[in-house]
Order: structure tokens, then sequence, then C-alpha cells
């Protein structure tokens, strides 16, 4: 593999380019612990002299925040924490168990053309706001509106692209040998992807999965659209730190920010080194 020496000009515009992505990352989490007097004060105060942890308090105690003077939010974050990691981790769980059978399908004995995958990605170029709406009606008349059975239904119908799609490039670099070669030795044909191809893929299953959950942790559109008082999300949750007397709780909301984007950073390096080769697939003959 080539690799190119790093001379002066890279290396500044490297830097330039890790200070424009990690600045809203250092922002939301100075805003965390910033008092309420530093949220909107002017000029802006990058690093508060005074931190506190009371935004955080304030996720699961409403009332913290007003040993400040500023009113309570109306409930705490507890319930959208827990329906955020119920739906992901279910909803996470079944993608990747029908997106893994899908993709043995594709890998090993379809006979359709090579653009099977790329109709099957298709799904996802719609814009979730384009289809929000008639999964609305039809979650109304089914009555899984509002209901966790209906949010990941939605979850794992728009993930099971990305599931199928990334897992079939593992698949595809396993030779059909291994698994015929299991057969030989009187195993049958699921036993063989059992026992054979699912652990020789297990590096790239873990990479799937972590996937697909940030994109479930991280789902907005759907969770707001189909959810009103039964079910809540993290990201839905974000939106409601609005308050009549103090306007938006900045520091309440960067604090739920910050706890949201935990699993999504730690999986995020777990499976750098296996993304772009899962969503690349096909590109690079060995």
């Amino acid at each position: 593999m080539l690799s190119r020496p790093l001379t002066l000009p890279l290396a500044i515009v490297l830097g330039l380019a890790l200070v424009i992505t990690l600045f809203p990352v250092f922002w939301i989490v100075m805003t965390a612990i910033k008092p309420p007097t530093d949220w909107n004060a002017a000029p802006a105060i990058w690093i508060p002299e005074q931190p506190t942890l009371v935004n955080f308090r304030t996720l699961f105690d409403p009332d913290a925040i007003r040993e400040y003077g500023v009113g309570g939010v109306s409930q705490p974050a507890t319930a959208s924490v827990l329906g955020s990691i119920f739906a992901s981790v279910i909803a996470t769980f079944f993608s990747i168990l029908i997106g893994l059978f899908s993709a043995i399908g594709l890998s090993r004995y379809s006979t359709m053309t090579k653009a099977t995958p790329l109709v099957i990605l298709s799904g996802r170029m719609f814009p979730p706001a384009a289809i929000a709406v008639p999964f609305v009606i039809i979650f109304s008349v089914t009555n899984v509106i509002d209901t966790y059975s209906g949010l990941i239904a939605i979850y794992v119908a728009v993930t099971l692209p990305f599931s199928t799609w990334m897992l079939k490039s593992f698949i595809d670099d396993l030779p059909r040998e291994i698994e015929e070669a299991a057969m030989l030795d009187g195993r049958s044909r699921l036993m063989a992807h059992l026992t054979v191809t699912i652990p020789l893929v297990r590096g790239g299953l873990f990479a799937t999965t972590m996937f697909i959950f940030i994109l479930n942790w991280s789902e907005f559109m759907f969770a707001l659209v189909l959810s009103y008082t039964n079910v809540t999300t993290i990201p839905v949750q974000l939106a409601k730190y609005v308050t009549a007397t103090a306007g938006t709780l900045y520091g309440v909301q960067a604090a739920l920010a910050v706890l949201a984007m935990l699993p999504l950073v730690i999986g995020g390096f777990m499976i750098q080194s296996h993304l772009a080769r899962g969503m690349t697939f096909g590109a690079v003959k060995r």
C-alpha cells in the first residue's frame, strides 16, 4: 500500500479539517458544563470559569436547574434514554438477523444480476420526509402508531438495505470451497453457514451491527412523526428543552447530546477499519 509523506501544506490542511470537524463537539461539551448564566453570554464564553454538572443532573432531576433561577423541565430524560436503548437494540438485532440471511442468499444462491444489491439499497435513496406521511397513515390504520413495535418495524425497514449491502461484501470475500468442504463432512447447507460462514465473518458482522445501531440510535424523523406520548427517544427529547421563561435550555440540550454521542463515538472507533470496505464492496478485486 502506497503512503504519501506528510508535508507541511498537507499537515496544515489536515489540521484545519480536524479543527473544523471537532469544533462542534468541543462547543457541545463546553455548553454542557456551562451554568445558565453563560449560555447566551455576549461575547460567547468558550470555556466556563465555573464548570457545573447541573445540566446533567437536570436530565434526571427536572428541578435541579431551578437553583439558577431557571424553570425546571417538564419531564426527565430517563424514558427517552431507555426508549432509545430498547428500540435501537431490538431493531438492530432484527435488521442484522434478516440482513445476514439475505446477504448469504444474494452471495451464494442468487441468480439475479449484479445490480440486485443496488436495487435493494435504492430503498434508502428516498428522503425520510417523503415516506414519513405514508407510514403515519399505515401505522394509524393498523394501530401501531406511538408504539415501540411500530417504531422498531420502521427502524428495521430503513436499515435493512444497509445491513444486507454490508454483510454481502464480507461474505463475498469467503471462498465457497470452505462451505462446500463443511457439507462434504456431512453438514447441511444451513449448518454449514451457521458453523462456518458466520464465524468467519464475525468481524464484519460486528462492524455492521455497530453501524446499524448508530443509524437507529440517531434517527429523528420517524421517531418524531410516529411517536406522541407512549414512545420517546433521545433525538426527539432534545427538541423538547424549551421553556416559556428561559427559552431554549441550551445547557440541558448539550448535556443530553453528550450522553447521546458517547455510544456513537465508541462505536465509530470500533468499526472504522471495516466501514469503508463494507460500503464499497466489489470496487476492488483481490
